[in-house]
């Protein structure tokens, strides 16, 4: 039994580690696209985002290269993505004004499209891999990789024009920060380096937690791994709405899950034993196919504008994206606990 706490005490330092360096290391980001003149558009969709998917990027790469666990790698991100969905209702429940999808910027649409078709891809790719990656794939590197490095590269053009063509809000630019461009920089680079080594540790804590528990990588990866990486996100979104940046909360979450699709990509390029998603088990389609709803929803919301909220509290889209997050939680567990 001590084994098995001790496990538990690894991973919850990874967390914490990853929690405490995710907070600087958004602040720092945030510090640079400031002093460098960055859109105020660009910070939550592209270097915010960017930033706080860095454990997703490095647990991801470590799990198929040094810890041979696939089943992690991929349910760490499509876990992220249900996780980063997820974080829309607390996001919502804080945002006494309005119902945060009655106000957010329509813009966050095309992202969030963007995301539902990757979503689809993944699972259609996690369904039918084999036979896929017989006629499409390239060497050990599979079809739906290279079609989700691709759309990623699609995605983030195709916003920035738009952005730029409808000459987004930016006044959620705050007053200068108190970080110079070269201490922004070196915090940047510290905090990084703690988030790279908790994150390439992780793996190993989550495989033995699922060892000594007896659960399977795919529900350990899909949400222990999935709630820990995604701390960074949780971080930015929260310290986002107090200084009033809703736009910029939302551009995080939007721009973590494209990010983290294509890190898929990634991780599969660098899995030398075969397409990644022939090594891991189908149940992680649930997951993608719980992402693409709860995306879909977003949309919709977006686009109508609902103003009625439940108790006055939340949304009833923020509503339906728990419910759906435990469906497909209580799933897993089922399939993997």
């Amino acid at each position: 039994m001590n084994g098995v706490w001790i496990h538990w005490a690894e991973l919850a330092a990874c967390a914490a580690a990853i929690l405490l360096a995710g907070t600087q290391l958004t602040r720092a980001g945030d510090a640079i696209a400031h002093h460098t003149g960055l859109g105020g558009s660009w910070i939550g969709l592209v270097l915010v985002a960017t930033v706080t998917s860095l454990p997703e990027l490095v647990t991801g790469i470590s799990s198929v290269t040094v810890a041979d666990v696939p089943d992690i790698a991929v349910g760490n991100v499509l876990g992220a993505c249900v996780l980063n969905l997820t974080m829309l209702v607390p996001l919502d429940a804080l945002h006494r004004k309005a119902s945060i999808y009655s106000v957010a910027s329509q813009g966050h649409v095309l992202g969030t499209a963007f995301a539902v078709v990757m979503l689809g891809v993944v699972a259609f790719g996690i369904l039918s891999a084999t036979q896929l990656d017989r006629v499409l794939g390239i060497g050990h590197v599979g079809a739906v990789s290279i079609a989700l490095l691709g759309l990623y590269a699609v995605a983030i053009r195709t916003i920035f024009h738009y952005e730029r063509g409808v000459h987004a809000d930016t006044h959620e630019q705050q007053a200068p920060p108190g970080l110079t461009l070269a201490q922004a920089v070196w915090r940047y680079a510290a905090a990084a380096s703690v988030v790279v080594a908790a994150a390439l540790w992780l793996p190993f804590a989550a495989s033995a937690v699922a060892a000594a528990m007896g659960w399977s990588e795919s529900f350990v990866g899909t949400l222990l791994v999935a709630f820990t990486t995604t701390l960074p996100e949780l971080t930015v979104t929260i310290a986002s709405l107090r200084i009033g940046a809703l736009d910029m909360a939302i551009g995080n979450l939007v721009g973590s899950n494209l990010f983290n699709l294509a890190l898929l990509g990634i991780d599969d390029l660098l899995y030398l034993k075969g397409p990644l998603l022939q090594s891991v088990e189908p149940s992680h389609a649930m997951s993608a196919i719980a992402a693409a709803v709860m995306s879909g929803a977003v949309i919709v919301a977006l686009v109508a504008r609902p103003t009625a909220r439940l108790l006055n509290a939340i949304g009833w889209t923020s509503v339906l994206i728990a419910l759906v997050y435990f469906v497909n939680a209580w799933l897993h567990f089922r399939h993997g606990g």
